[in-house]
Formats: structure tokens, sequence, C-alpha cells
């Protein structure tokens, strides 16, 4: 992919479907989305693995009610794109409501032919 427009919305369209998937329960769905090396960081500053976000997500540890991710930019450089923008939502996060308010940081790698989920890091928002 060397348009650099059809890159964007591909990344925009990936990352549509990685919080859908969350939300809806569709754990597969995230899991072929993600590359094997995640590092997905959480707003409260634990990191989680692929392995253990999803086992966490599959036993109801966290439970994504509802969420909004506005993109203000998509950079991509190389095989790197950074995805740049908000998560705001309602999650249940060890059995406690919570609402959360985040600027976020998404890295995404084009590897063997996909772009995939490498890192994810939200910062709060006070």
């Amino acid at each position: 992919m060397n348009n650099p427009r059809e890159t964007e919305s591909l990344i925009r369209a990936l990352e549509a479907q990685r919080y859908r998937a969350v939300v809806f329960g569709d754990f597969d769905t995230f899991a072929e989305l993600a590359h094997p090396e995640l590092v997905y960081t959480h707003s409260n500053g634990l990191v989680d693995s692929l392995q253990s976000y999803l086992m966490k997500c599959r036993e109801g540890f966290y439970v994504y009610h509802r969420i909004e991710h506005p993109i203000d930019s998509v950079r991509v450089i190389g095989d790197i794109a950074l995805v740049l923008g908000e998560m705001n939502g309602e999650i249940t996060s060890g059995g406690i409501q919570k609402t959360l308010r985040n600027q976020t940081l998404a890295v995404w790698a084009h590897t063997d032919g996909d772009w995939k989920l490498l890192a994810y890091q939200p910062t709060p928002v006070k």
C-alpha cells in the first residue's frame, strides 16, 4: 500500500473494527487485528500482552459497554502507523463501573502484508 490516503483510510477502518470488536465481545476478531507482540497499556498504567488482555476480556474482567473513538490524525511512517485520538466510554473493570476519557496513541505495524495493532497507550484527560 503506497497511497497514503488509502493507508490512512484502511487504518481508520481497522481502528473502528477493533473498538467494535471489544464492545461486542468479539475477541477473536480483536486477536486477528493484533500483532502477537501487542503491548496494551491501560489508562491506570497496567500493561497487558495480547494473551493476558484477551484472557481478561474473555473472563469478563474488562467489559466494554460503550466506546467513542474520534481520530485526530493518522501518521504513516514506513511500515508504522501512529493513530492519535481519543477513547471515551463506559467500562466495567474488575467489577467496577468506570467512565473513561482518554487521549490515545495506537501503533499499527505493516507485517507480512497486513496491518496489525502493535501497541496501545491511553492517557486520562483530567
